[in-house]
C-alpha cells in the first residue's frame, strides 16, 4: 500500500491552484496588451475584437486582488448606474437584471428598471462635402434623447414609436386580467427593445394523456433603427424545455405589426384585436398539438420530416454532408429524450425539432451579443417560425395515414 504525505500533497495542490490563478491573470492581461479588451471603469471591461465585440463584462476579484470570475453581461445593455438594463419577474437563466419577485403591474416601474425610460428623436442626416456640412434632405437619423447615441438611419416620413406609448396599450390587459409584466429590456444599445406579459390561463396539450402544459405569453418588440417594425406576437412557451412554439396554426392570428408612421399609435390600439383572438389561437393550438400527441411515429418517418426541412443533395460537398449528419444525430438524441417523456409520437418529433432550433442550431451572434442572447433574440423575433410551421404541418399529415 502506498502512503501519501498529506502535507506534500496539500502543498502541491495549493501550488497548482495559485498557478491556475496566475495563468488566468496572464491570459487576461495579454488580451488587454493586444488591444482585444479595454477597461471602461471600475471592474468593467469591453471586448474590442471578434464576434463578441462591444460586449461588456465584469471582473470579480478576491481580497488579494486576484481574478475570481469573469462575468459576461450577455450582450444586454447597462443603465446609468452600471446595472443591467433588464427587468424580470423571476431570475433569468443568466442571473442578471433587476428582479421583482412575483413581478409588478406598474408600467413606469418596469420602464425604469429595464432602462426603457428613454425617448427617441430624429435629427438631420448631415455629411461633409467640399469642406462644408450638407444635409441629406431625404434622410434623418434616430437618436436617444438621454445619451445622444445614434440608433439608425431612416426616411423623412419615419416617426418614432416611443417605448412608453408603444407598450402602454398592454396596461389595460394587465389590469383586466390581474397579470404582471413578465420581462422587459433592450439590446444593441437600445436599437431593439422588448416587453412581455404572461396570460393568466395555461394551455394543456392532451389533457387526458401526457397533459403537457404550455404557458401563453404576449411579447411586444419595437425597433428604432428603421430596419424593423413595431410588432406584437402571441407566443406559446413550454417551461419544461424552454421552447417557443410559434406556429402558423390555421387562420388564428399570432403576429401583428405596424410601420413607424405618423398614424402608428392609433393603429397600435388595434392590437387589442390580436390579443382578443389569442384565445382562439390557443384553443386551435391545443387541438392540433393533442392530435400530434396521439399520432405514433417511427424513426424513419422522423427522418423523412428532417429531410423535408433540411434537404441534402446527392452531390453535396463533404462538409455539407458532415453538417447534415451532425444535425441528424443531434435531432435523434433530442427525439429519444422526448419519447421518454411523452412517448414515440409526432408530438415528440415536433418537440425535438423546436428544441434543436431554439437551443442547438448554429447561431452566429451580432457584434454586441453572446450566442445565448442571439438565440433568445431569434426566438423572440421568430427567426425560425417558418421552419417550425413547416414541421408542424408536415407532422400533422401523419394523422391521415
Amino acid at each position: 500500500m502506498t502512503i501519501s504525505d498529506v502535507n506534500t500533497a496539500f502543498a502541491a495542490e495549493k501550488t497548482a491552484q495559485i498557478e491556475r490563478v496566475r495563468d488566468v491573470e496572464r491570459r487576461f492581461q495579454a488580451r488587454i496588451d493586444r488591444g482585444e479588451v479595454r477597461m471602461i471603469g471600475g471592474d468593467r471591461y469591453q471586448v474590442l475584437t471578434g464576434w463578441d465585440r462591444g460586449e461588456v463584462f465584469s471582473v470579480s476579484r478576491n481580497a488579494q486582488g486576484q481574478i475570481e470570475a469573469i462575468i459576461a453581461n450577455h450582450g444586454l445593455d447597462t443603465r446609468a448606474d452600471g446595472t443591467i438594463a433588464l427587468y424580470a419577474s423571476s431570475p433569468a437563466w443568466h442571473g442578471l437584471g433587476q428582479i421583482i419577485p412575483g413581478g409588478t403591474s406598474d408600467i413606469d416601474e418596469v420602464l425604469g428598471l429595464s432602462g426603457l425610460d428613454f425617448e427617441v428623436a430624429t435629427v438631420p442626416a448631415l455629411y461633409q462635402w467640399g469642406g462644408e456640412l450638407r444635409e441629406h434632405v431625404d434622410q434623418q437619423h434616430t437618436v436617444r434623447t438621454d445619451t445622444g447615441a445614434a440608433l439608425g438611419a431612416v426616411g423623412r416620413k419615419y416617426t418614432p414609436i416611443q417605448n412608453r406609448a408603444g407598450f402602454e396599450f398592454l396596461q389595460e390587459l394587465v389590469g383586466r386580467f390581474d397579470v404582471v409584466w413578465e420581462s422587459a429590456g433592450l439590446i444593441r444599445g437600445g436599437k431593439r427593445v422588448f416587453i412581455s406579459i404572461r396570460l393568466p390561463e395555461t394551455v394543456a396539450v392532451d389533457a387526458d394523456g401526457i397533459n403537457d402544459i404550455v404557458v401563453p405569453y404576449v411579447a411586444v418588440m419595437n425597433d428604432h433603427t428603421g430596419n424593423g417594425q413595431f410588432q406584437c406576437v402571441v407566443t406559446p412557451w413550454r417551461p419544461v424545455c424552454a421552447n417557443t412554439e410559434r406556429f402558423a396554426v390555421r387562420d388564428a392570428v399570432t403576429r401583428w405589426a405596424v410601420r413607424h408612421t405618423a398614424g402608428a399609435i392609433d393603429q397600435i390600439k388595434e392590437a387589442r384585436r390580436t390579443l382578443g383572438l389569442s384565445v382562439t389561437y390557443f384553443e386551435q393550438f391545443a387541438a392540433e398539438e393533442t392530435a400530434l400527441a396521439r399520432t405514433d411515429i417511427a424513426l424513419a418517418d422522423f427522418h423523412k420530416v428532417i429531410g423535408d426541412l433540411w434537404p441534402l443533395e446527392d452531390d453535396a460537398p463533404d462538409r455539407t454532408k458532415n453538417n447534415h449528419a451532425a444535425r441528424t444525430g443531434a435531432l435523434d438524441d433530442l427525439f429519444r429524450t422526448e419519447t421518454e417523456r411523452v412517448g414515440r409520437t409526432a408530438y415528440a418529433a415536433e418537440r425535438a425539432i423546436t428544441g434543436y432550433l431554439d437551443h442547438i442550431a448554429p447561431r452566429r451572434p451580432g457584434k454586441s451579443m453572446t450566442e445565448e442572447i442571439a438565440r433568445a433574440t431569434a426566438s423572440l423575433e421568430g427567426a425560425d417560425d417558418d421552419t417550425k410551421s413547416k414541421a408542424h404541418k408536415r407532422l400533422l399529415l401523419l394523422r391521415q395515414r
